[in-house]
């Protein structure tokens, strides 16, 4: 990476955790109803038409920003735009804020966690946030700065594209399962590195809040394997 790619990464970093996710006109979003109005035409109940629709999805954000200028502030509002480390962690702090309202706090969890908080107590709460922002930390911060270094600004959007198809088909239900495999392994190999390097950046900041970077490495190597998921269970773990 040149130095102008690397300072654009760096500004783009820098305006998330000022500025957080932009309010209105998120491209992500729009990357999102996109996604699900090619969706209506490509699904089919079968890989081949899952693997289509990634690469329908996938490889003209991917063309996208092969083709933008390779400029500073080009690569700083690509970064921006992918990043939501700042948002995940305010999302964080405010439902440790609502634990002593539990009704305020269920009513929270579904910005952090796809789960039915319904009948959720404090003690579940808990562990679906640090579940979720451990996977997100990945998934929204570390994931994205990792392809952004190693592929600039096609690397940034490519990967934010990936990440965002897993999570719109990339499940095992009736619907999905095989129409969704292709996002969902894309998504394993995209996380692959980033998911590792996520749980080792936590086993070293660890003391930094009171925790234990040896604990976090042990639970790390004795848990990270246990999950249905190759990456998750590696950063929830540690």
């Amino acid at each position: 990476m040149d130095l102008a790619g690397a300072a654009g990464i760096a500004l783009g970093a820098a305006a998330d955790l000022l500025f957080a996710d932009p309010r209105r006109g998120h491209p992500v979003a729009g990357f999102g109803r996109a996604a699900a109005a090619v969706e209506r035409v490509t699904y089919r109940d079968s890989r081949t038409a899952g693997a289509l629709h990634w690469t329908a999805c996938v490889v003209p954000v991917a063309a996208l920003g092969a083709v933008l200028p390779r400029r500073t502030a080009v690569t700083a509002a690509a970064t921006w735009a992918v990043l939501g480390g700042t948002s995940l962690g305010r999302a964080g702090t405010r439902m440790e804020a609502l634990l002593d309202d539990l009704p305020a706090a269920r009513a929270h969890l579904p910005t952090l966690a796809g789960r039915d908080p319904s009948s959720l107590g404090e003690a579940e709460l808990v562990r679906a946030t640090v579940e979720s922002v451990a996977e997100n930390t990945s998934d929204a911060a570390v994931a994205p700065l990792v392809w952004g270094a190693v592929a600039g600004v096609p690397g940034l959007l490519a990967y934010r594209a990936v990440n965002t198809l897993d999570a719109m088909v990339g499940y095992r239900s009736a619907r999905y399962a095989r129409f969704g495999w292709a996002s969902a392994r894309a998504d394993d190999v995209a996380n692959w590195v980033p998911a590792r390097l996520t749980a080792a950046l936590t086993a070293v900041v660890a003391p930094l809040v009171g925790g234990s970077a040896s604990g976090a490495r042990a639970a790390w190597r004795r848990d990270g394997a246990a999950h249905p998921s190759p990456n998750s269970g590696r950063c929830e773990a540690a």
